[in-house]
């Protein structure tokens, strides 16, 4: 439809309308429908957009006030009277049942309160209760069950046909492959909602593609989109998307006496009952009130807690309760008048790129970093952004002066999707990645199986201080104390040099510079004091072995007597240790055969540092030897750490998941997806946090 000899057109007019648009008039209408199906081809069809989100949304409500302003009919191609299409040729098209309509948008409680009266006016005196929701930032998808069976399974596409995707989503564990709606006399029921990638395994799977020198995905929601669309079920799965379903679009009756079924005479009720049914709806987060007022305070308070969530977010949905004056009110051919969404402020933005500096890591890993012109994304004032490596800036294509889409997404950390070359004036000039270290000068160099570039120099200042920075980290030897700030500012003065140097600080010298008051340098002397009797895993993590983390770390402290140990075994000893592959055992192997890594270690212990595995006394009362414990929901005397290391103590181990092989599962507050799954399992003991306290407590 837009060739794309065509897009420098519609971007030029583009800029035109977001420089100024309250000067946009009856005019430009028709002027402005081509912009938007400009942009709707570009989001929809290629997947590739050339705007965030709100600046689209911001032209489609001007188009929207000059249609109702003109007062004459709105041609039906208009963008706000369809649903954008978003098919593909991949998999085959099937027909919804009902339209999966589009919301209409609001972005402040001005919005909420306007559309609440336009609400009232249309249920002519009725009382009304609305039902609010978390808007969930995923890819929508239709579900259709017959007799109890998931039959087919459906994404949005245009509205009214949709990518048969069935296989696909018969993957996603949070969808039941049948359910007992015939126990509530429905015969075939309709379902819409949403997959998602949490944020957390969005985490684990840009590490997997980054362990293979892939470049990371730009955020959950393109993730999950994506992987519906994956040939393979088998890689659908490996993906571990979940899904959410939200909304029962439609529904026949198997017992003809019936007119109509309790629980689907509110949306409210819906929802409880596809929790009831196994589901993953929104029931436990959703809120229904009876005045917009309590409607918006819920929407401010949910938008605080967003970055909180374990998956994303976008907004809240806000429906008429019930059903009945749902079908009252009716709809638009866009949208239904029964419900809206309130956005949440922008999490994307365009900006445009000013510079690159380049940073040195703890491993002489050299980062790129993105300074651009400033912009608001989600209320916070985002410049600087990590562009990854060398091939993430030739594979996006990002020259300096380039305009660019940022988004912020799952743990708020700033990532730029795409340059955006039609807006280049021709001054713009590609990015030149160093050859040396910029700091130390070293030659860069870079492994035939990774993407990264590093300086290998392992006197490199920014290495040390890096190396020094991680070493006295939270999850490593935690002395509080001596933060990044501190340590900067201690190694600017020659107070620090190398990690040993941290056992032999002249505190007589800390106690001159400003900001240090005798209680605070006793504090930091404390502290130092009290990391040398760390655990053993603890130091084997500070050390920042490269693939080596927590788990590992653990593994490796259990093994042996003293660290040094390690100097003494082989690549095939290593490899036969739980969970140490190939790369991770060269890496350990690397490390303890540098002599340097030696020197330090031995500094270390004749400073006071403990290189010895101090095993507790073992626990034979009762102890938990063989069991295998799992958290979910919030604990309230405990913190989840502290619960962990409770049962790793008494001998227990930790899952990550819920199966077979799991014994208990500690649900606390507000616990999800896992506790139903162990419902399901009969082998799976459930306690509270209370009954598992008692469990320690008979172990002691």
């Amino acid at each position: 439809m837009y060739a794309p000899e065509q897009s420098s057109h519609w971007q030029s007019a583009t800029q035109v309308f977001l420089a100024n648009p309250s000067a946009i008039g009856q005019p430009d209408m028709s002027r402005l429908r081509d912009v938007l199906r400009f942009h709707e081809h570009r989001y929809y069809v290629l997947h590739d957009p050339l705007v965030s989100d709100e600046e689209y949304d911001r032209l489609f409500k001007v188009l929207e006030r000059l249609e109702q302003e003109a007062g004459e009919p709105i041609p039906a191609d208009s963008p706000t009277q369809r649903v954008a299409s978003s098919l593909t040729k991949s998999f085959p098209t099937v027909s919804h049942l009902v339209p999966m309509l589009s919301l209409e948008n609001s972005y402040n409680g001005e919005d909420l309160t306007d559309w609440d009266r336009k609400v009232r006016e249309g249920a002519q005196g009725l009382s009304i209760r609305y039902c609010v929701e978390p808007k969930f930032d995923g890819a929508s998808i239709s579900l259709l069950y017959e007799n109890d069976l998931l039959v087919r399974a459906a994404t949005r596409g245009d509205g009214v046909a949709g990518d048969d995707i069935t296989p696909n989503v018969r993957q996603i564990r949070s969808v039941p492959l049948s359910a007992p709606f015939s126990a509530h006399h429905i015969q075939q029921i309709e379902i819409r909602g949403e997959v998602l990638l949490t944020k957390e395994n969005f985490r684990k799977y840009n590490e997997q593609l980054a362990e293979q020198n892939l470049p990371p995905l730009a955020n959950p929601r393109n993730a999950a989109a994506g992987s519906l669309r994956i040939k393979d079920p088998k890689e659908v799965k490996r993906r571990q998307l979940e899904a959410f379903l939200y909304h029962v679009s439609f529904h026949t009756i198997s017992d003809a006496s019936l007119k109509q079924i309790p629980a689907l005479q509110s949306h409210s009720k819906s929802l409880e009952l596809l929790w009831d049914l196994g589901f993953r709806s929104p029931n436990k987060e959703k809120m229904v009130f009876d005045s917009i007022e309590g409607v918006i305070a819920y929407c401010h308070e949910f938008e605080s807690k967003r970055d909180d969530l374990p998956y994303e977010i976008d907004g809240m949905v806000i429906k008429v309760d019930e059903l009945a004056l749902q079908e009252k009110l009716g709809m638009t051919t866009h949208h239904p008048r029964w419900a809206i969404a309130y956005k949440f402020k922008a999490r994307q933005a365009t900006s445009t790129l000013l510079r690159v500096e380049y940073q040195v890591g703890r491993t002489g890993a050299i980062t790129p970093v993105a300074k651009i012109e400033p912009v608001a994304i989600g209320g916070v004032s985002v410049g600087s952004i990590s562009l990854h490596n060398e091939d993430f800036i030739r594979e996006k294509d990002i020259q300096l002066g380039d305009r660019v889409l940022v988004e912020r997404a799952g743990d708020v950390i700033p990532y730029i999707v795409k340059s955006l070359p039609e807006w280049r004036k021709g001054t713009e000039i590609p990015i030149q990645f160093p050859t040396n270290c910029p700091v130390c000068a070293s030659p860069l160099e870079k492994e035939s199986t990774e993407a990264v570039w590093r300086c290998n120099n392992d006197e490199c200042p920014a290495q040390l201080v890096e190396k020094i920075i991680h070493f006295v980290s939270k999850d490593a030897m935690d002395i509080r104390s001596l933060g990044e700030s501190n340590i900067r500012k201690f190694y600017d003065l020659g107070l620090l040099s190398t990690i040993p140097s941290i056992y032999h600080l002249n505190f007589d010298e800390i106690a001159r510079l400003e900001g240090f008051g005798a209680k605070s340098v006793e504090k930091l002397k404390a502290a130092i004091e009290v990391s040398k009797s760390n655990p053993l895993h603890r130091l084997i993590t500070a050390l920042g072995i490269r693939f080596v983390g927590e788990t590992t770390a653990k593994t490796l402290a259990n093994q042996v007597q003293h660290l040094l140990d390690y100097q003494h075994y082989s690549l095939e000893q290593l490899q036969s240790l739980e969970d140490v592959g190939v790369k991770v055992a060269e890496s350990i192997h690397q490390y303890f055969s540098n002599p340097r890594h030696i020197d330090m270690l031995h500094s270390l212990e004749a400073a006071g540092v403990s290189l010895t595995n101090v095993k507790k006394e073992s626990v034979t009362k009762d102890n938990l030897h063989g069991q295998t414990f799992l958290f979910t929901g919030t604990l309230m005397r405990l913190k989840r750490s502290e619960a962990e290391a409770l049962v790793e103590q008494f001998g227990g181990k930790l899952v990550s998941g819920v199966s077979s092989k799991l014994n208990y599962l500690v649900a606390g507050e507000e616990a999800g997806s896992k506790l139903e799954k162990a419902k399901k399992l009969n082998t799976v003991k459930i306690i509270s946090e209370d009954e598992f306290l008692t469990l320690i407590q008979g172990s002691e």
